[in-house]
């Protein structure tokens, strides 16, 4: 293999890494995000009940406004009972007056019922309030091991990119504007390895004359089906021979 394919090969097994490394960043941020999601959710629950106790308040408070005006009303028909002179009035009045203390009751019911559900309220929001401060904890805990995982991360991360450029510097400027070119389209799958007279970039088969070339390895070689630059695979049996040429 020339020395360019060379370094195309390695090139790409870089920039392979440092794609890698986001999936990478975002799995060490996903408990940090899922927990903050959690609290963002909690926090709109326990909004959400505020509402309803505010809106619980406001009905209780019309309730005892109209036990108020019903009071006032039993109070008044009490009075016109005194002065009545017909039994014709009579009934109309006592009909008023079972219709006012029905609405009373209503009214009575309606007030416990609304304390029972603002008491329930007020108890859930309590704990969640509770669950907030405790994923409070959690996040601040969460947030410096994810900083930390994270600087560990950016030191490997530069340390790759460092290696990219000094790749870069030792290449030749016209192979690395081939490369940038193909790899706006064809990214991380820019260099592919050649198997069973396969491009394993688009899995069609090559001709003889384009494998040859490729087991060959002299020169720059693009697959005819799709543009990439092909090389041949390297077998473990192959790698253990090159050890052994080079130690011997």
């Amino acid at each position: 293999m020339n020395i360019y394919l060379t370094q195309l090969v390695e090139l790409v097994e870089i920039d392979k890494k440092i794609d890698s490394f986001e999936p990478k960043i975002d799995a060490i941020k996903a408990k940090l995000n899922d927990k903050l999601q959690s609290k963002d959710e909690i926090i709109k629950k326990i909004e959400s009940n505020k509402e309803i106790l505010e809106n619980n308040e406001l009905t209780i408070s019309k309730n005892e406004q109209h036990l108020k005006e019903l009071s006032d009303k039993l109070k008044d028909l009490s009075k016109k009972s005194a002065a009545v002179k017909t039994e014709k009035e009579m009934k109309a009045l006592q009909l008023e007056e079972e219709i006012a203390k029905e609405q009373i009751n209503f009214a009575n019911e309606e007030i416990e019922r609304l304390q029972n559900a603002k008491e329930q309220i007020e108890s859930e929001i309590k704990e969640l309030e509770e669950e907030v401060s405790k994923i409070d904890e959690e996040i601040v805990e969460l947030e410096k091991s994810t900083q930390k995982e994270l600087e560990v991360l950016e030191k490997d991360r530069m340390k790759v990119y460092e290696d990219r450029q000094k790749l870069l510097s030792e290449m030749n400027q016209n192979i690395i504007v081939f490369y940038e070119k193909i790899r706006r389209w064809a990214g991380n799958t820019t260099v592919v390895a050649v198997k069973k007279q396969a491009c394993y970039g688009c899995y069609m088969k090559l001709n003889d004359h384009t494998y040859a070339k490729v087991l060959a390895g002299e020169e720059i070689t693009t697959c005819p089906h799709c543009g990439r630059i092909l090389y041949k695979e390297i077998t473990s049996q192959e790698q253990e021979d090159s050890k052994e040429e080079a130690s011997a």
